[in-house]
């Protein structure tokens, strides 16, 4: 299915002409926006007839949040291969040579237990040097909330990144507070005693001051810390128990590569449980691939140029993992993007790999029926919530949606309820 068909489309509301189902799911749509004084976005698609069955604001654009990631990931198909580059390097001499890649994967414990690339470095007889070229990406990205730097779902983006770039705090009913990695327990300080435990960083820097509380209680906290090229030299060298010296040195045109772990390690996590910190650096590394620079923008502009040309709408695309506010996208293209997905992909890989209603992901809790009936990905930010991807009727049909719901001031908990009603709805009628 072509730009063409999308093109005919009507423009607003669109109802199958006397299907009952599709006139139900309009009034209902119609009623949370005024009850919920929001905006509201939907589209459901029969890929089959090639038929939008119900239509409501789906060329108007919407924070997708992170439906976002559904762009990263069909990018990532598209340009990775079945396994993620996760070093490049040179041997001159005595000398190893090496370029990070993006990879997410290296010491992350949210993703596999593989150990490829730290063997590696660790058993190499060359001088280790970390090169720091081909880097081109701020920390934190566009339109990203700056005062959410303390939380592990912000974690910082970099070219080797190491324990997901994020550092673990743990506090015993001793008292004792334990780092992991453990490189940055010297940079942990105590502070004056509060009612409640809490952990602090400073904005520019990797200075932690944990105060405790008033009553001795277990605490956790996973805090991204400050990355630089020089932190990761300082962080490899203490992981590996060995020098690493920092470099500037750009790759030359061939280099070897080591492939660290299958590629749907990585997409799974992404797609069902929506971690930020692997869509940032899918991008990073579709970026490496395409050129020789680490950099988002690059592998965007690649992919709607070149895979993206045909949705229905351009969409206003700036990250990787939907953090950013200035994302924008219509229902109909993330239906459209659906479909593409499902032509690349057979069900059976693809499926396991999303987030499926009742089962798995972050919609494990939602959406369950007496067999699973939904697959797709979520997308949340204060004040929007989204769902899409693909549902099977009890009709035994496959169908595609895209439910976007943004600016409202209500709990989510409502919005999420009036959603499964609807798609309830779809799924026992169509």
């Amino acid at each position: 299915m072509g730009i063409k068909v999308w093109k005919a489309l009507p423009l607003f509301f669109v109802i199958a002409i006397g299907c009952a189902p599709g006139n139900r799911i309009r009034k209902s749509l119609i009623q949370s926006e005024k009850e919920f004084n929001e905006h509201i976005g939907f589209l459901l698609y029969d890929p089959g007839s090639h038929k939008s069955l119900a239509d409501f604001n789906s060329d108007k654009y919407f924070t997708p949040a992170s439906n976002t990631k559904i762009f990263t990931f069909y990018t990532s198909l598209q340009v990775l291969g079945d396994s993620i580059p996760g070093l490049r390097y040179v041997v001159q001499n005595d000398s190893l040579i090496f370029w990070g890649t993006g990879d997410p994967s290296f010491l992350y414990e949210e993703v596999s237990k593989s150990d490829r690339v730290f063997q590696f470095l660790k058993t190499h007889p060359s001088n280790l040097y970390y090169s720091k070229s081909g880097f081109d990406a701020t920390a934190l990205g566009p339109g990203w909330a700056w005062d959410d730097y303390p939380y592990g779902y912000s974690a910082e983006r970099s070219a080797l990144p190491l324990y997901g770039n994020t550092v673990i705090f743990t506090d015993t009913i001793t008292g004792n507070v334990k780092a992991s990695p453990s490189y940055f327990q010297s940079h942990l300080v105590r502070g004056s005693r509060k009612e409640k435990p809490e952990l602090e960083r400073g904005f520019d820097d990797n200075q932690f001051t944990f105060s405790p509380g008033i009553d001795s209680m277990k605490f956790t906290r996973v805090f991204p810390f400050k990355t630089s090229a020089e932190m990761t030299v300082a962080l490899l060298s203490d992981t590996l128990k060995r020098k690493v010296a920092l470099v500037d040195i750009p790759p030359p045109t061939s280099v070897n590569v080591v492939y660290s772990l299958p590629s749907d390690s990585l997409y799974k996590v992404m797609m069902q449980e929506s971690d930020n910190f692997i869509a940032e650096h899918l991008l990073l590394m579709c970026a490496g691939v395409i050129s020789d620079t680490l950099k988002s923008e690059i592998a965007i502009e690649h992919a709607k140029e070149n895979f993206l040309f045909d949705l229905p709408d351009e969409p206003q695309w700036v990250d990787g993992s939907g953090l950013s506010r200035y994302n924008l996208f219509t229902p109909r293209s993330v239906v459209r993007l659906w479909q593409k997905i499902y032509e690349k992909m057979p069900r059976e890989r693809l499926f396991p790999l999303l987030a499926t209603g009742g089962v798995a992901g972050t919609i494990k809790n939602a959406y369950k029926g007496d067999t699973p009936y939904i697959y797709g990905k979520t997308g949340t930010l204060s004040n929007n919530h989204c769902l899409s991807g693909y549902i099977l009727t009890k009709k035994n049909r496959l169908l595609i949606f895209s439910y976007m719901n943004n600016n409202y001031t209500v709990p989510t908990r409502k919005i999420r309820s009036q959603m499964e009603a609807v798609l309830k709805e779809v799924h026992e009628k169509y």
